[in-house]
């Protein structure tokens, strides 16, 4: 949707590098690798990078066309007020001037549930399988904080809202279980340098549909995990796994929003604001609540 790192990637900003094969190698080997990074505190493989190789790789099928503007619904721009607002979160809400308060619009932008989803899909063959919106806005709302310097924990929730065609907002739902299903578990490889040392480490990532029909016209609940780094050669484990990563998923008529939490977030917790987001979206959504 934007140039702007997603909430995932800002709360991994303290991240190390791990080295991937390159686009030449990923095609060579069927292009099974991204790029991702190492969470430097516990040595944690990240679920928030997709590499620039990634992104550049020939897709395996033709790029999704715009919907015609004829497809156009009766209600077009999204207002903020279709937005979640400080009031639906349990936590106080900064000021809208700090510069992590970030909202952006965009035009024509895929519906990405989550980047390493899509590298995940890509790497086994597969066409990212994203659907297409007609118009969103997004904006990552960020828990109060005195005076000083700011930091990616201070983020409370992202949401991307998207505006498509009816046909593409149903059938992102009718779809889904088929998006996850080649990634219900993925295997993958890269090479973790530590002091000069470098070692060959794997992780298995898993996103499963666990939750429907919680919210709006539409819902869904993704759950996204991931066991600890392994050292392929010696077994030995790096770290610890992380805890799942929820991803909610609500329609309001043609209407869509993406949310996800921050560090301490909880799926009960997202599950409440989806159900709060829904009621925002009525605001936007063609036809009106």
């Amino acid at each position: 949707m934007r140039d702007d790192p997603t909430l995932v990637e800002q709360i991994q900003r303290d991240l190390q590098d791990v080295r991937w094969l390159g686009p030449e190698e990923i095609r060579a080997r069927a292009r099974r690798r991204s790029q991702r990074r190492i969470v430097a505190a516990t040595v944690v493989l990240a679920l928030a990078g997709v590499s620039a190789a990634a992104v550049a790789a020939p897709r395996t099928s033709p790029p999704s066309v715009l919907p015609a503007a004829s497809a156009s619904p009766t209600r077009h721009e999204i207002s903020t007020d279709a937005l979640l607002q400080p009031a639906d979160l349990t936590q106080p809400v900064a000021a809208p001037k700090y510069p992590w308060q970030l909202s952006q619009s965009g035009l024509g932008e895929p519906v990405r549930l989550d980047l390493m989803l899509g590298a995940c899909r890509m790497a086994q063959g597969y066409p990212e399988g994203w659907q297409m919106s007609i118009l969103s806005r997004s904006q990552t709302l960020l828990r109060e904080h005195p005076a000083g310097p700011r930091t990616e924990g201070d983020a409370l929730v992202e949401q991307d809202l998207f505006r498509l065609t009816p046909e593409a907002a149903t059938r992102l739902f009718t779809g889904l279980d088929d998006l996850v299903a080649p990634c219900a578990e993925w295997r993958q490889v890269g090479e973790l340098d530590t002091a000069g040392v470098i070692s060959t480490i794997a992780t298995i990532h898993r996103w499963r549909v666990t939750q429907r029909d919680f919210a709006g016209d539409d819902a869904a609940m993704v759950l996204q995990s991931f066991t600890a780094p392994r050292d392929v050669k010696t077994g030995e484990t790096i770290g610890d796994a992380s805890a799942p990563i929820p991803i909610a998923l609500v329609r309001v008529g043609d209407t869509v929003s993406v949310l996800r939490l921050g560090y301490d977030g909880t799926e009960a917790e997202l599950r409440k604001l989806a159900v709060a987001a829904a009621a925002r979206m009525c605001a936007a959504a063609n036809p009106s609540c």
